[in-house]
């Protein structure tokens, strides 16, 4: 059972709240015979964490829209998200989930984002040698057809596997790609950020600034992680930043408020410009197509370098 063992904080600062806030990495996942899970999965969670619970919580939290990434335990079967697309297109959009090592992972994302409106897809490169497809022929193809299709590339890795990463970027440098979660940088390690913030030099490679629960050996607002955040602050700029709950994975750390919190209200060396691009405007960066919900971010659509 996921349950949140921080407390919720008592005080909050006088930062200007914008706007409009977007969350850019949650998941979802339902016990339903409709949405099997993956026979990897051993042991599947127990508990629900339904479309419509996190529906509620951006209500509470004053989220306009969020970016549903498909759940691991799910493997390549992203039918739970294209449903929760379907049902509620005005709050959520997707990230999807292809096997890397599957000759037709091209294909199948076209699919996905052709027929099932997503939105881009996630790689998840361990650092072991179960990771080094990432250096394999079968990359080449899915990396091009994102940049055909026009969707970001979102990596899940180690500061490890970065440097494979690096290089594939480098072959094609005009496709955006995110960090997800710092690449999970371990706290005091310089050499290993540095594997992180050598990728500034990628105008299209974006970070999420999210997991500083669960790097931090402190209590909310997890002060130990904000020296890193502001390296890369201070490396890639606001403009290239952006929060994420990882909801509900933060459980095991954080409250949804608490994830949201540390960023808008807490990090004191944000101003509040930084804290609306970090909230919304760098993920609506991403996305030129329009619907009822207003611009869609990981859309369909350029991103340039710096601010726009």
């Amino acid at each position: 059972m996921l349950a949140a063992t921080a407390t919720i904080p008592t005080a909050m600062s006088q930062a200007a709240v914008p706007t409009r806030i977007i969350d850019p990495h949650t998941h979802v996942w339902k016990n339903d015979p409709r949405f099997p899970w993956a026979k990897e999965t051993g042991n599947p969670p127990a508990e629900d964490r339904t479309a419509e619970m996190l529906l509620e919580l951006m209500k509470t939290h004053g989220v306009a829209r969020t970016v549903l990434i498909q759940y691991i335990g799910y493997r390549w079967d992203n039918s739970y998200v294209a449903d929760a697309l379907r049902r509620y297109p005005r709050e959520f959009c997707g990230v999807a989930r292809v096997n890397p090592e599957d000759a037709a992972n091209a294909d199948h994302l076209s699919r996905l984002v052709e027929e099932q409106k997503f939105q881009g897809v996630r790689l998840s490169p361990a650092a072991n040698a179960s990771g080094e497809w990432i250096n394999g022929p079968l990359m080449g193809p899915l990396w091009k057809r994102c940049e055909q299709l026009r969707v970001p590339m979102t990596i899940l890795t180690s500061t490890a596997r970065l440097p494979d990463v690096e290089k594939r970027i480098a072959r094609q440098p005009e496709l955006t790609v995110v960090i997800d979660h710092m690449a999970d940088c371990p706290l005091g390690k310089p050499e290993e950020l540095a594997k992180l913030t050598a990728l500034k030099r990628y105008p299209k490679v974006f970070v999420k600034i999210s997991h500083t629960w669960s790097l931090s050996k402190e209590p909310y607002p997890w002060r130990d992680t904000w020296a890193q955040v502001k390296e890369l602050h201070q490396q890639f700029g606001a403009e290239r930043l952006m929060w994420g709950t990882d909801w509900p994975v933060c459980l095991r750390h954080a409250t949804y408020g608490q994830t949201l919190g540390v960023v808008r209200d807490e990090m004191n060396f944000l101003n509040d410009k930084d804290r609306e691009w970090m909230l919304s405007k760098t993920v609506e960066r991403f996305g030129s197509l329009r619907s009822e919900g207003g611009p869609l971010p990981y859309g369909r659509g350029s991103v340039t370098g710096g601010a726009a």
